[in-house]
């Protein structure tokens, strides 16, 4: 059986992108910080789809680690390891984030910094085999900067311009390259806060997802409409833009 190698699969699209994968015939290797619910996850596969689930403790925080930590993880793949989707995000309001220059840290380390050194060393395995697929999730806010939230924008703005980089580096080696920009969903992390309007669910994000892989796209919006809704925030012009408070 293929296998896929989820980075994140704790958080509420992780979850559901590893059902999404299982229902189609995947062996998911499970990898995050949470052993324990990852491991009560890979029971729940294991007997749902007859697959073989395996869990693995991974931080992307731990920088000095991050090689020795994706190792087991490959090993564990077998020959060659399908693809591997990266969905680890972290977010605070900014009222937080500035009070705090920890979780400013934290937020640009984790969105970003952890995420392009774990994708650097995946590239390698990847470009090695020449074929495979990597899948990350940005953002939406990526598309540009508002002071709502121009910090987590930054990180995951950051991290589409590395994997537009990434996808014209391994294109020649026939590893597919997948940038998905979620809006709103209905997770932990979205939790609580105020105003949020057209709020997806995991389940049919983590759908979107594995058909956008399967019909070989590079950008893909989560939900669909979200690719109009930023076109239109992205053509406002700076001097109208600067003085809206978004």
């Amino acid at each position: 059986m293929p296998s896929v190698l989820i980075l994140g699969a704790a958080s509420g699209i992780g979850r559901a992108l590893a059902v999404e994968f299982c229902s189609h015939g995947y062996d998911p290797i499970l990898a995050g910080r949470d052993v324990a619910e990852l491991q009560a996850l890979a029971s729940d596969l294991t007997l749902r789809y007859r697959v073989n689930a395996q869990v693995f403790d991974f931080d992307i925080l731990d920088f000095d680690g991050v090689e020795a930590r994706l190792a087991p993880c490959l090993a564990a793949a077998g020959d060659p390891l399908q693809g591997v989707v990266l969905c680890i995000g972290y977010m605070v309001d900014h009222e937080t984030a500035f009070a705090d220059l920890r979780e400013t840290r934290r937020m640009l380390d984790t969105n970003f910094t952890g995420a392009a050194l774990t994708l650097q060393i995946l590239a390698q395995h990847f470009e090695g085999q020449r074929k495979g697929f990597i899948c990350a999730l940005s953002s939406v806010a990526g598309d540009r900067g508002r002071q709502s939230n121009y910090l987590y924008g930054a990180a995951k703005g950051g991290l589409t311009t590395f994997l537009q980089g990434l996808r014209n580096r391994l294109y020649h080696s026939g590893v597919q390259v997948i940038t998905v920009k979620p809006g709103f969903v209905d997770t932990r992390m979205t939790y609580g806060r105020p105003k949020l309007a057209m709020v997806a669910a995991p389940e049919a994000v983590a759908r979107d997802i594995y058909h956008a892989m399967q019909k070989g796209k590079d950008v893909v919006y989560v939900p669909w409409f979200w690719r109009f809704i930023m076109l239109v925030v992205r053509l406002i012009p700076e001097g109208l833009f600067k003085k809206l408070r978004m």
